[in-house]
């Protein structure tokens, strides 16, 4: 049996309001066994809980704050989103980072952020989910100063080049594999193929960055086979090879509670 770990996915979020009962069953049938729930900021935090309460077994929550959600007053958000990691555990810090893509007004704000929740994810001894739109160079070397040797985690939605996934790889942390690797003009095509398996996840990111053919559509975690389709051709493997590689690597960046 070869299972599949959607490594990043928001399926509490309004798209799913009107079936997200059937969108979890659809992920299992198609063997995808786990749904990992990075949060966005504090007004995400209840769906999210809701949903891995629902799914028990299945559905895992991350906290943290979204760069695109960082503003004058991030303090105030930084300060719920490390209440609610004293309250309870939690499996990741995430969705963290940087994003430059819509808005550059924040950034120094964003990496006080940034560099803030890798602070308690090291104190905590738990992995970060890194969001690195238009910033990927500017995030790896954040990484690298932060990184003591006790940092993990996962560069979610890496579209970047060989030379950064080797840095990314060099310093022990992980590629989040999605959608993007489907797309004739990403440039993947190139990256893929010589990037090391022992070292990438798959992720939906649902509900967005749909892969073919359903791109365009709202994306769901059911559609993870699907990059595992195309990713297994770049790395000239079975899909079933490429579930149990990214399945063990998974584990190794969020631990034996979401073994399948």
């Amino acid at each position: 049996m070869h299972t599949f770990i959607d490594t990043h996915a928001h399926l509490y979020l309004s798209q799913f309001d009107e079936d997200g009962d059937a969108v979890v069953d659809s992920a299992l049938q198609q063997d995808v066994k786990k749904i990992l729930l990075p949060n966005i900021d504090n007004s995400t935090v209840r769906q999210m809980l809701d949903m891995e309460e629902k799914y028990e077994g299945v559905c895992y929550a991350m906290m943290g704050l979204h760069p695109c959600s960082v503003d004058a007053n991030y303090r105030d958000q930084l300060k719920m989103m490390e209440e609610w990691l004293e309250k309870r555990q939690f499996l990741a810090v995430g969705e963290i980072g940087t994003d430059l893509f819509w808005d550059k007004t924040f950034k120094d704000e964003q990496e006080a952020c940034f560099r803030a929740q890798v602070g308690w994810a090291r104190e905590r001894g738990l992995p970060v989910v890194i969001h690195s739109r238009e910033t990927l160079d500017w995030n790896i070397s954040i990484i690298e100063e932060e990184q003591d040797g006790a940092l993990k985690g996962i560069f979610h939605c890496f579209n970047g080049t060989v030379e950064q996934a080797e840095r990314i790889t060099g310093m022990g942390f992980y590629m989040g594999l999605g959608g993007v690797v489907t797309f004739k003009n990403s440039g993947m095509s190139e990256i893929v193929p010589h990037i090391d398996p022992n070292y990438c996840v798959l992720e939906t990111d649902a509900p967005y960055l749909t892969p073919v053919p359903h791109r365009g559509k709202r994306n769901e975690s059911s559609y993870i086979p699907l990059v595992a389709k195309r990713v297994a051709e770049y790395w000239n493997m079975t899909v079933e090879q490429v579930a149990d590689i990214t399945t063990e690597n998974a584990v190794r960046v969020f631990g034996p509670d979401i073994m399948p």
